[in-house]
């Protein structure tokens, strides 16, 4: 048995990286409760375990008393001292109570360690791993599905694909093979579990940055993502360098590149816009394909809130079909919109309103020079005497 579990401990260390201090401790842990379940020689037991020979001895921890109560914890000072001369009450004595038979128990109990430590190792490097994917793509072979979960292959591991996590438009056989967005790795007692998604706006920005060369490099950034998986999804992109323009690089000569991501998303469509640091230019791209006329914002600042104005003919353009275009507009700017036909609204046009404004100046600054020149001119003519009336003479 010593030498079996030398080259045990060996193994463990040098294939799955487990320490052997750190199995032995378990191992000794272990085996004193074996002993307690199976002897009652002695309560307070310690085991020690050679590493160099795998030899493996129990002992029983006693205290030195006046008065012995219980023989399982305690010595008495007379016996002590037939030991040892220089004992004192208080002190603990070792003795060795490892039973003819407990190299079987032994044996057992460090068969069950080694392999709990094995188990645990193993775990421990499945989610090393995949905790390295958190919140990238991996590609997966389908192998079941059930009321709750899709379960994917993604090699050393089954992911799990939840309800929610689940396109409304796809449907999943086994064997095939999909992208999916690794949203979440935990390690829980039962092991590693591995978190799939393909519904989450991740997905999307991987995929474009798998398919667009200068948003994986930083030239283009993904400014927001609103998405309503599997039916329409809006981007929003900005440049680091003006003269790349963003929305052309992000779609791609003819199409090509966003129509790969529309693919590999079963049709989804998708919705490129200009990212602009003006809140009312960003809010018009992104209320795309629609025109807009003008965006007006709430006196508030706190509110985020404005009303947008767009010609009649392009209202229901602008609001999208059961309210989608201006739903994903609104999640992708931050702002609650509401949309206005023009036909609705009153427009005053700024230089009118500066023109009134300088009129209204103007008449103000003419009442008050009156206001204050009208009394002089009052005293002079009551000062001067009146002309005389050529008439009357």
């Amino acid at each position: 048995m010593s030498k079996e579990m030398l080259e045990a401990l060996n193994v463990l260390e040098t294939e799955k990286g487990v320490k052997k201090e750190v199995v032995i401790e378990a191992l000794e842990a272990a085996l004193e409760a074996a002993y307690k379940r199976n002897y009652n020689q002695a309560q307070n037991v310690e085991v020690n375990f050679d590493p160099a020979k795998g030899d493996i001895h129990v002992y029983a921890v006693k205290e030195v008393t006046e008065e012995v109560f219980d023989s399982r914890l305690e010595v008495s000072l007379k016996e002590a001292l037939t030991l040892n001369k220089a004992y004192e009450v208080g002190d603990q004595i070792k003795f060795e109570v490892t039973p003819k038979d407990f190299g079987r128990i032994a044996a057992q109990t460090a068969k069950q360690v080694i392999m709990q430590r094995v188990r645990e190792a193993e775990r421990g490097i499945v989610y090393d791993e995949y905790s390295q994917y958190l919140d990238e793509i991996m590609t997966g072979e389908v192998e079941r599905s059930d009321n709750r979960f899709t379960y994917v292959n993604l090699g050393k591991i089954e992911a799990v694909l939840g309800k929610q996590d689940r396109m409304p438009n796809e449907h999943y056989e086994p064997h095939e093979r999909i992208k999916v967005y690794v949203s979440k790795v935990e390690n829980t007692s039962k092991g590693p579990q591995v978190t799939v998604s393909r519904t989450n706006p991740g997905l999307v920005k991987r995929l474009f940055e798998q398919e667009v060369p200068e948003i994986f490099e930083g030239v283009v950034e993904i400014a927001g993502i609103a998405r309503e998986a599997g039916d329409r999804t809006k981007i929003a992109v900005r440049s680091t360098n003006p003269s790349v323009d963003p929305v052309g690089t992000t779609v791609g000569p003819k199409g090509v590149r966003v129509q790969a991501v529309v693919n590999e998303l079963s049709g989804e469509n998708m919705d490129v816009v200009q990212w602009e640091e003006d809140p009312s230019d960003y809010i018009a791209n992104a209320l795309n394909p629609a025109q807009v006329i003008a965006v007006q914002f709430n006196d508030d600042d706190n509110d985020r809130s404005c009303t947008v104005i767009v010609p009649d003919y392009q209202l229901s353009l602008a609001i999208g079909k059961k309210g989608q275009n201006a739903r994903l507009a609104a999640k992708l700017t931050g702002f609650k919109i509401d949309i206005k036909p023009e036909s609705e609204v009153e427009f005053v046009d700024d230089d009118e309103l500066e023109e009134e404004d300088e009129i209204l100046e103007d008449g103000v600054a003419t009442e008050t020079e009156t206001a204050e020149v009208a009394p002089d001119q009052a005293d002079d003519a009551a000062a001067e005497p009146a002309p005389a009336d050529d008439s009357q003479e």
